[in-house]
C-alpha cells in the first residue's frame, strides 16, 4: 500500500471516529508521493494532492517542508505545474517561515537569474527566522559585490520586516464569555489527562472546557461576527498553575484568527481576561501568540463610610461588582487610549496590556518574531558597518540612585545582553538575558520540537550551559500513546543537543526523574537563569521561570530570553520550629500568614519571592520554591549562606557524575562542563571572590513578609474547599487549615507521597514512621498509599543506606523498570504502592485516583479534575499536606488528630530548618548609579 493510500485511510478514520480534518503532513516521503501525483496531470488524486501540498503541509524544518521548498523552487525556475504559478510559489515560500524555504529563497536571490532574484529578495525581506548560516551567506555575497544581498541587508537593518506590517486596530470589539468563576487553571483550557494529544492541535482543541462551552463560543461568534470572543475568569485569575502553551493554542483555535491560510490549525491573537488579570506565566503564552490579556478589576473590595474594607463572617473582604462582564456583553478595547469601554462608558484602564513592547508583539503576530527580528536587524547593521536605527520601542532601563539591588536584580544585571546603561538596572527595566539552564518536559516537549521546527532551529545554542529533556510526566504508564510519542521526542531532542532522559540508541537505561529535581541538580551557579517548560521550574539555586513550550524553544535556539526585571517580595522568618513540624507546614503557613498580614491581598502574585532560608540544603529548600507557583509568584530565589550553598553544589556534582557514569553525557560533554562550572563557583565562594548571592541591605521591595514560626504549632493543610458557597473560592491554594479543623473525622480515600514536592528526606521519614508503627504492632493501611520517589538517585541512595529495603517490606506493589505498566491503574487496594520515579498522580494524565475520592497528597495540585475527578455522587478532593501527615492518614484512613500525629512522629527529625540568626542582606557595592530612564 502506498503512503498516500495509508494517509487516505487515516483521513477516513479520523473523520469517522473523531469528526476531524486531515492531520497536517510532516513526512518527506508522503509529500514526495503527493508531488509525483501533482506532476501527473491525469492522476485521479491530483486535485486532492494539490490541496494537501498547498494547505496541509507543516512549514519550518520538518522533512516535508524541505521537499515542499525544493518543489516550489523548481516551479520558480521554470517547471510548469498547473495550479501553482511562479508568483504563487513565492507566496507559499513566504509562509514557510525558515530553514529549507530560506535556503531556497537565498539560492534564488543570489543567483544570476534576475527574473527570480528580485522577487526572491522581496520575499526574503519579510522573513525573520534566519540563522548564522543564512546571514553568513548574505554577508559573503554582499562583500563580493552582490547588489541583491546589499539590498536585503539594508532592508533588514531598517527592520522593514516589521515596519511594513499593518498597525494593530485602534478599536477592537469583544464579546464576553465567562469561562468560569474564580481562578481558572490551564487544566480547564488544556486538560492534563489529554496531554498526549497536544501536538495534534485540532484534536487537542476538542478538549478545551466542554463541548457545550465550545458550542456557546461558536454561537457567540455567529451572533457577533465583527467581535472577538473574550474568555474571562470571573472573580479570579486566568491561567493559574501552568505556563501551558496548549491552553492558549486552544483558546486561539476557538476564538482567535488563522495565522496563515497555508498552515492549518495555527491560530493567533486570542483575547483573555480575568477579574484579577492573567497569571504571569500564562501571560507569556498570550504574548507568544500576539494576543491580549486584560486585567479587568471588575470586582472591588467594598468599603464602609470610613473607607475601611468591609469583611464577611470569615474575616475576608466583601467584593462588589464595579461593572458587569456577563456572557454576551459587547465591549470595546481602545488600543490607543488603552481603555475598556461599554458603549460610551469607560470601564477600566488597560494600559498594562498595551505597553510598547506588547503592542509590538501584537503587530508582529507574536513575540518570537520580535526576538528574531531584533537579532536580525543587529546582524545586518553590523554587516553593513552602520548603526542600527531605532525602530523598535526602546528597552526600558531604570537605574535608581542610592538604591541597592535585590537578588533578582543582581542576577538579571549579571546576565543582561545589549544594555545601553552603564549602571545597574532595577525592577521594571526590560532586559534581554542569557539563559544558563533549559528544561523541556515530555508532555509539552513535542510542542517544543514543533516550535523549534517552525522557527527553523536545528541545534542548541552553544551559550546554554545545560539542557535536559525529561520523561517524568509520562513515567507512570508505558502505554501505546507514550510508546508513540516519547521515543520520537527523545530522538529529536538528543539530536538537537539536549541531555535526554531516554537514550534513542538504547545505551543507558530510561530515567524518569522529575524534571524539576534534575534541573535543580544541574543548576550549579546561584547566579543562573533557568527556563523550563513547566510552571514548577522553580529552582532553589539561581532564579527559574516556568515557561511555555515556545519560550523554551526560543531559549534552546538562541540561549536568550527577554522580560522585565520583576519586583521582589522579601520573606524572612522569626521564632523557632517545633519538633513535630515539617518544613511543608512552614511553606503552607507562609501563604496563610502573608494573606493575613496584607488583608487578603496576595502580594506574591506576579513577583519574585526572595526567601532567606540560610542553612537549608537545596533539596529541602526546593519544597518552598516549588510551592511558589501555587502562590502565583513569578519565581522564587533562596538566599543561602556560603557553607550551605557549597554543600548543595557538591551534592549537585555527585548527582551529575551519576548521570555521566550512566552514559548520559553528549558529544560536547555538557554534563562534565556543568561539573567544571560547579568547581569554579565553589572556588569563588571559598576564596571570598564572589560569596553566595545576597541582596543589598538598601534594596527596595514591593513588600516584606515576616513568618512567625512560633505560630505554627500543628500541621497545615491546603484544602480545595470544594463546597464553599462562593464558587470563586474553591480550588484556590489560599485556604490553609490546621489539622484540628478536621477533628480526626475527615475520611481519606487515598494518600500520595511523591512528585516534585518531596526529597530524599521525605522517603527517610516514611521509613522512620514505619519503624515507629512497627514497634507498636502490625502495620496496616486503611487507605492506599502511593509513593513515587522524585529520582533514581534518591532510590539508589536509599538502597545503599537500608531504608529502601524497609519500604519494600511494606509495599504491596513495587515498580519494575524491565516490565513497566502498560495501562493506568483504575482501582487501588489498601496497600502501599512503590511507583517508579516521576510525576505520577500529580499530572493526572495517566494515573488518577477514583472519581469522588478524597486524596491527601504531598503534590502541588488541588485543581478540579487533576489528581481526582468528581463522581456523580461526590466532588473529588485533593488536599495537600506534609509527608508524615499523608502516611499517617493512610494508616488511619482519615486525617489524624494532633495528638495522634505527634505520637506518630515522636523521635523523628522532620526538618533541620532554623531561621538565619541575622539578615542575610549585604552592604551594597560602591558603584555610581544614574537614572537611565
Amino acid at each position: 500500500m502506498s503512503l498516500y493510500s495509508e494517509y487516505m485511510d487515516e483521513i477516513a478514520t479520523r473523520k469517522k471516529d473523531l469528526g476531524l480534518n486531515p492531520k497536517p503532513i510532516d513526512s518527506a516521503e508522503l509529500l514526495s508521493e503527493i508531488i509525483e501525483q501533482i506532476k501527473d496531470t491525469g492522476h485521479e488524486h491530483r486535485a486532492d494532492s494539490l490541496k494537501f501540498f498547498i494547505y496541509n503541509t507543516l512549514p519550518g524544518t520538518t522533512s516535508a517542508a524541505g521537499v515542499k521548498a525544493q518543489f516550489l523552487k523548481e516551479i520558480i525556475l521554470g517547471a510548469s505545474v498547473e495550479g501553482i504559478t511562479a508568483e504563487f510559489a513565492f507566496e507559499l515560500l513566504s509562509h514557510m517561515k525558515g530553514g529549507p524555504s530560506v535556503d531556497a529563497l537565498l539560492d534564488l536571490a543570489l543567483s544570476d537569474d534576475a527574473a527570480a532574484a528580485t522577487p526572491a529578495a522581496e520575499v526574503l525581506k519579510t522573513q525573520v527566522f534566519l540563522y548564522e548560516a543564512d546571514t553568513d551567506r548574505l554577508e559573503a555575497a554582499f562583500k563580493a559585490g552582490n547588489a541583491i544581498a546589499k539590498d536585503i541587508l539594508e532592508s533588514y537593518a531598517q527592520a522593514e520586516f516589521f515596519t511594513k506590517l499593518p498597525e494593530i486596530a485602534e478599536k477592537i470589539d469583544v464579546v464576553t464569555y465567562i469561562a468560569g468563576e474564580g481562578d481558572i487553571s490551564t487544566d480547564l483550557l488544556s486538560p492534563g489527562n489529554q496531554a498526549h494529544s497536544r501536538s495534534d492541535r485540532e484534536l487537542h482543541g476538542q478538549c478545551m472546557m466542554t463541548p457545550q462551552a465550545q458550542q456557546e463560543i461558536v454561537a457567540l461568534q455567529k451572533q457577533h461576527p465583527d467581535a472577538k470572543v473574550m474568555l474571562i475568569a470571573e472573580k479570579g485569575t486566568m491561567g493559574v498553575g501552568s505556563s501551558r502553551m496548549s491552553g492558549v493554542n486552544n483558546v486561539a483555535l476557538w476564538a482567535g484568527q488563522q495565522a496563515s491560510p497555508y498552515v492549518p490549525f495555527v491560530n493567533f491573537a486570542p483575547v483573555v481576561a480575568g477579574t484579577n488579570g492573567i497569571s504571569p506565566i500564562f501571560l507569556t503564552t498570550v504574548d507568544v501568540t500576539g494576543g491580549i490579556g486584560l486585567d479587568l478589576k471588575n470586582w472591588v473590595k467594598k468599603v464602609d463610610a470610613s473607607g475601611d474594607t468591609v469583611l464577611d463572617a470569615n474575616g475576608e473582604p466583601v467584593l462588589e461588582e464595579a461593572y458587569s462582564v456577563a456572557t454576551g456583553t459587547v465591549l470595546t478595547i481602545d488600543t490607543k487610549a488603552k481603555k475598556l469601554y461599554n458603549g460610551g462608558q469607560e470601564l477600566a484602564d488597560v494600559s498594562s496590556s498595551f505597553t510598547p513592547q506588547k503592542v509590538e508583539f501584537m503587530k508582529a503576530g507574536g513575540s518570537y518574531a520580535l526576538v528574531f527580528g531584533k537579532k536580525l536587524q543587529t546582524i545586518a547593521a553590523n554587516a553593513l558597518g552602520i548603526k542600527a536605527p531605532q525602530v523598535f520601542a526602546p528597552s526600558k532601563e531604570i537605574s535608581i540612585e542610592n538604591q541597592g539591588l535585590t537578588a533578582v536584580e543582581k542576577i538579571f544585571n549579571k546576565n543582561a545582553l545589549g544594555v545601553a546603561s552603564d549602571t545597574a538596572l532595577h525592577a521594571g527595566s526590560d532586559v534581554r538575558v542569557r539563559v544558563n539552564i533549559v528544561g523541556s518536559q515530555d508532555t509539552t516537549g513535542l510542542m517544543t520540537s514543533q516550535e523549534l521546527e517552525s522557527m527553523a532551529a536545528t541545534v542548541i545554542s552553544p551559550s546554554v550551559d545545560g539542557a535536559y529533556q525529561s520523561g517524568c510526566h509520562t513515567a507512570s504508564v508505558w502505554d501505546s500513546k507514550a510508546q508513540t510519542n516519547i521515543p520520537k521526542l527523545m530522538s529529536f531532542m538528543n539530536k538537537f543537543g539536549l541531555i535526554t532522559a531516554r537514550d534513542p540508541k538504547g545505551v543507558y537505561p530510561a530515567m524518569t526523574d522529575v524534571i524539576h529535581k534534575v534541573l535543580n541538580d544541574i543548576t550549579v551557579d546561584d547566579w543562573s537563569i533557568i527556563i523550563g517548560g513547566d510552571s514548577h521550574t522553580r529552582m532553589s539555586k539561581g532564579v527559574a521561570f516556568g515557561a511555555d513550550s515556545g519560550t523554551v524553544a526560543v531559549a534552546l535556539a538562541t540561549g536568550e530570553s527577554a522580560m522585565p526585571i520583576p519586583e521582589s517580595v522579601k520573606v524572612t522568618f522569626k521564632g523557632d520550629m517545633k519538633g513535630h513540624m515539617d518544613f511543608r507546614d512552614v511553606v503552607h503557613a507562609t501563604q496563610a500568614q502573608m494573606l493575613k498580614q496584607f488583608g487578603g491581598e496576595n502580594v506574591f502574585q506576579g513577583r519574585i519571592i526572595e526567601v532567606q532560608i540560610g542553612t537549608l540544603m537545596a533539596d529541602q529548600a526546593f519544597t518552598f520554591t516549588d510551592w511558589t507557583a501555587e502562590m502565583k509568584a513569578k519565581a522564587s530565589i533562596c538566599i543561602s549562606n556560603d557553607e550551605t550553598l557549597i554543600k548543595s553544589l557538591e551534592l549537585s556534582k555527585s548527582r551529575i557524575q551519576v548521570m555521566i557514569d550512566k552514559g548520559m553525557d553528549n558529544d560536547v560533554s555538557m554534563l562534565q562542563g556543568l561539573i567544571d562550572l560547579a568547581d569554579k563557583r565553589i572556588a569563588e565562594i571559598q576564596s571570598g571572590e564572589n560569596p553566595a548571592l545576597a541582596p543589598d541591605n538598601n534594596a527596595s521591595y514591593y513588600a516584606e513578609v515576616v513568618i512567625d514560626l512560633d505560630q505554627i504549632d500543628e500541621p497545615m493543610i491546603a484544602d480545595p474547599d470544594v463546597n464553599n458557597a462562593d464558587v470563586s473560592k474553591r480550588y484556590t491554594h489560599d485556604t490553609i487549615r490546621p489539622t484540628s479543623f478536621y477533628a480526626g473525622t475527615k475520611k481519606v480515600d487515598l494518600g500520595f507521597v511523591g512528585s516534585c514536592m518531596v526529597h530524599k528526606g521525605d522517603m527517610q521519614i516514611i521509613a522512620q514512621m514505619l519503624r515507629n508503627l512497627e514497634s507498636q504492632g502490625e502495620v496496616k493501611f486503611n487507605a492506599p498509599l502511593v509513593i513515587a520517589p522524585p529520582t533514581y538517585n534518591i532510590v539508589d541512595e536509599l538502597k545503599a543506606e537500608g531504608d529502601w529495603e524497609l519500604l519494600q517490606k511494606y509495599a504491596g506493589f513495587e515498580f519494575d523498570d524491565s516490565a513497566p505498566k502498560g495501562a493506568a491503574r483504575t482501582e487501588y487496594q489498601n496497600i502501599m504502592y512503590l511507583e517508579r520515579p516521576g510525576c505520577n498522580l500529580c499530572m493526572g494524565n495517566q494515573e488518577k485516583a477514583a472519581k469522588g475520592d478524597t486524596v491527601l497528597a504531598t503534590s502541588t495540585r488541588l485543581f478540579q479534575g487533576r489528581v481526582v475527578e468528581d463522581s456523580n455522587e461526590k466532588k473529588g478532593e485533593s488536599l495537600l499536606a506534609s509527608t508524615p501527615m499523608v502516611v499517617l492518614a493512610t494508616v488511619l484512613g482519615r486525617i489524624p488528630t494532633l495528638e495522634e500525629y505527634k505520637a506518630a512522629v515522636k523521635g523523628i527529625t522532620l526538618t533541620d530548618f532554623a531561621p538565619p540568626s541575622q539578615d542575610l542582606s549585604v552592604e551594597p557595592q560602591a558603584v555610581p548609579v544614574k537614572v537611565a530612564g
